[in-house]
């Protein structure tokens, strides 16, 4: 069975007022191409070419006017969905359900940015009998991050945002699950922000003992403040560079 993509690019992008005042956070450039055009392509280079984006805000139609069906990507159609409002990052994935019901899900965040490829965790992930898996990243800042917390091998747990963070390795925006996904968003609770939260959909897979994970290679990078935009359109323009782009 085919696996399905997801890139989430819906919220008001507030931190990066006032770029956003009249646009979408995912359509502002970075370096040479806008935001949305890099996790579309490591899901295109991943091997998966049903996708679709999780728009919102006041200029949802942006997306389609620059994106159309996604020819520039090498895809014949792409599929589009609204959410309304803040509800947080797995409210938003519960709008997919349509689309992704019955299928394996590689989900990504609009703002998050690498270097390298995730074919070969994509790879494994088809293998595996059920469950997820996501990739960590290690980070000087996990304070800033979903973190991991690791005993031989094995993700005991997650926890958003610690100030005291029991490990370096940051959960990155990119996450892989089984057709079960859509049953645990249904049964989560609203955090104190009001928001439905992927930490407690991934902490539901820990809690049953079916998460993976994989390490990723190369840099990454979230662009959603000022400083993590700055970043990633550096590190792209000298990746490009290297590469004599």
């Amino acid at each position: 069975m085919a696996m399905k993509g997801v890139v989430l690019a819906g919220g008001t992008g507030s931190r990066l007022f006032p770029l956003t005042k009249i646009t979408n956070k995912h359509l502002l450039p970075v370096y040479d191409k806008p935001m949305i055009y890099y996790p579309i392509q490591t899901l295109v280079d991943a091997g998966i070419e049903d996708i679709l984006i999780v728009t919102g805000g006041r200029n949802a139609g942006d997306f389609l006017r620059l994106l159309a069906n996604g020819k520039e990507f090498g895809l014949t159609h792409l599929d589009y969905t609204y959410q309304e409002g803040e509800g947080g990052i797995a409210e938003a994935l519960g709008l997919a359900h349509h689309f992704g019901a019955g299928h394996r899900l590689c989900v990504i965040l609009g703002d998050n940015i690498i270097e390298g490829s995730i074919r070969e965790a994509v790879e494994d992930f088809r293998k595996q009998p059920s469950g997820a898996k996501i990739l960590l990243k290690e980070v000087e800042d996990a304070e800033r991050f979903g973190v991991a917390e690791m005993a031989d091998g094995k993700i005991l747990g997650i926890e958003e945002k610690p100030k005291k963070p029991k490990s370096n390795l940051a959960v990155t925006g990119i996450y892989m699950y089984d057709e079960t996904v859509f049953d645990k968003v249904q049964q989560l609770k609203r955090s104190d922000r009001g928001e439905l939260e992927i930490t407690d959909v991934n902490n539901a897979y820990i809690a049953e003992g079916s998460m993976t994970f994989a390490q990723l290679e190369g840099w990454w990078t979230d662009a959603g403040t000022f400083e993590s935009l700055l970043r990633a359109n550096n590190l792209v323009a000298e990746t490009q560079e290297r590469k004599g782009e």
